[in-house]
């Protein structure tokens, strides 16, 4: 039975589902394939788009390691590692700075876990952040990681406010309805005061996920570095999208056959991380992140050294952090244990 048809028998059944319900298991099918990332997939993430992007976030965390000291024993962590290509590239430049991490990836999927434990030898996979060690430092890295993860949406109507939900329409087509319980009560009061049909957006499973990196940071030292596209102030309004081949698609169309996201709210992300005790968050556009690492400098060097590429290596360069390209539309929040130096690339 096609996910499709299997989603269509349980609203029959039950009633409208919930919009986070339909990302999950949408996503989940999706990501068995193990075709999304590329040229060649569905979409390229920044660690296709140039070796650069890996190098900088190698050279981050190979810095906040060393300026604290160079622990011996220090884990590097990745969230939702693609094929691995992040990995390899910031691994690469970690141990030209004479560091050699602990290697744990987190992967739900099993075909992605076979490709990533191909393309870094050495690594752990774990299915979840709980297989992650609990003794030793951690630099963690999660570069288009929470954009995936289900959100939840709530619409303000003329009966008050209601969850955003996906039910059937005559033609049994996906269509987006509003649930029949009150959800007033979970609206903040400063954001109840909106126009009839704004709609509030936010993912539990993001916010799970940053509050418990909070608090292993607090516990166990190191860094953890976000990166997404997002908001870095609060919005309304629904950013749910789908991609397939590069272009966006009907989200409600034949679910587990695209890429499903939403915009991080990253704002919500740094009250969530400061509630749970981290009191050092940082937060800047990505453009300015990898600008202020040198990304400048390293593409001259590439462009020395391989000067038959230079137009190429401009291409990647700029789409990496032109605002009108990735540079704005992507953000970069990192949180730092108390005792560890303050981040670079941040001011």
């Amino acid at each position: 039975m096609s996910l499709e048809t299997s989603f269509r028998r349980l609203i029959r059944q039950t009633g409208p589902m919930s919009l986070a319900r339909y990302m999950g298991e949408a996503n989940a099918h999706y990501y068995t394939r193990g075709e999304a990332f590329g040229r060649q997939g569905d979409f390229v993430t920044a660690p296709d788009v140039s070796q650069m992007f890996g190098e900088m976030v190698g050279l981050w965390c190979a810095d906040l390691w060393q300026r604290a000291g160079r622990p011996d024993r220090i884990a590097y962590v990745e969230l939702g590692p693609g094929r691995g290509t992040l990995a390899k590239d910031a691994l690469r430049v970690m141990a030209r700075q004479g560091m050699a991490p602990q290697i744990h990836l987190v992967e739900g999927s099993a075909t992605l876990a076979k490709q990533q434990r191909e393309a870094v030898p050495g690594a752990k996979v774990h299915g979840d952040l709980d297989g992650v060690p609990r003794d030793t430092p951690i630099l963690l890295v999660a570069n288009e990681f929470l954009d995936a993860l289900p959100v939840r949406q709530l619409v303000l109507t003329p009966k008050g406010w209601r969850e955003r939900m996906i039910g059937l329409d005559a033609k049994e087509r996906f269509v987006f309805v509003a649930g029949d319980q009150p959800m007033d009560d979970a609206v903040p009061e400063d954001r109840r005061d909106q126009p009839v049909d704004t709609i509030l957006e936010t993912c539990p499973g993001a916010a799970a996920i940053v509050e418990e990196v909070a608090l292993r940071l607090q516990s166990q030292g190191g860094a953890a570095l976000f990166i997404d596209y997002g908001t870095l102030a609060p919005q309304t309004g629904s950013t749910f999208q789908a991609v397939r081949r590069h272009e966006k698609v009907d989200p409600l169309r034949d679910p587990g056959s695209a890429d499903l996201t939403a915009h991080v709210d990253f704002a919500s992300l740094e009250a969530t991380a400061r509630t749970a005790g981290s009191d050092r968050v940082y937060a800047t556009t990505q453009g300015a992140f990898l600008e202020r690492l040198g990304i400048t400098a390293r593409a001259q060097a590439l462009v020395a050294a391989q000067p038959d590429r230079r137009s190429q290596i401009a291409g990647e360069h700029r789409r990496l952090c032109a605002p009108d390209a990735m540079g704005e539309l992507f953000k970069a929040m990192a949180l730092v244990a108390p005792d560890w130096p303050e981040p670079n690339g941040f001011a």
